[in-house]
């Protein structure tokens, strides 16, 4: 049977992982894509990006949304829905929580796969660009969770 999740259980899901589907709107067509993320205390979820198509799109229409997922099997699992807004960061902030993204990122990491990393650029790509990523938060302003076998 499948049940509705109380707003802490579905805080927990977003708390203990770090990887999750973004979808946003570009000229009237939604996209989903993966992406990496960390779920801050301050009802956000902080994540970094190269410029391009998810970033310009986001910037014009910051309305958006985050699918976590946990799959044990067809019969067991859990799911979490975030409904936000895209907020771009700068400065001082961006540094701040791209250093809060890095060490809780690596944290979830050492604990759920036993993986211990020293930097950012061990489990993401990005930090090998040449240009400076584009840090931002996503706002929480709905968050709905199923489960199923649980």
């Amino acid at each position: 049977m499948i049940k509705d999740l109380e707003r802490k259980e579905c805080l927990e899901i977003l708390r203990d992982n770090y990887l999750g589907h973004l979808g946003y709107i570009a000229n009237g067509t939604p996209y989903v894509l993966p992406i990496t993320y960390y779920y801050h205390h301050d009802n956000s979820i902080i994540c970094y990006s190269g410029e391009g198509h998810k970033i310009n799109s986001m910037r014009k229409n910051n309305t958006v949304s985050l699918g976590v997922d946990v799959c044990e099997s067809i019969n067991k699992w859990r799911s979490v829905l975030i409904h936000g807004l895209f907020e771009e960061l700068h400065q001082i902030d961006a540094k701040y929580l791209l250093h809060k993204f890095t060490e809780g990122v690596k944290e979830i990491i050492a604990k759920k796969e036993d993986l211990h990393l020293n930097a950012i650029g061990e489990f993401s790509s990005k930090m090998h660009q040449e240009k400076i990523p584009i840090v931002y938060r996503i706002k929480i302003v709905e968050i709905t969770g199923k489960a199923r076998g649980y």
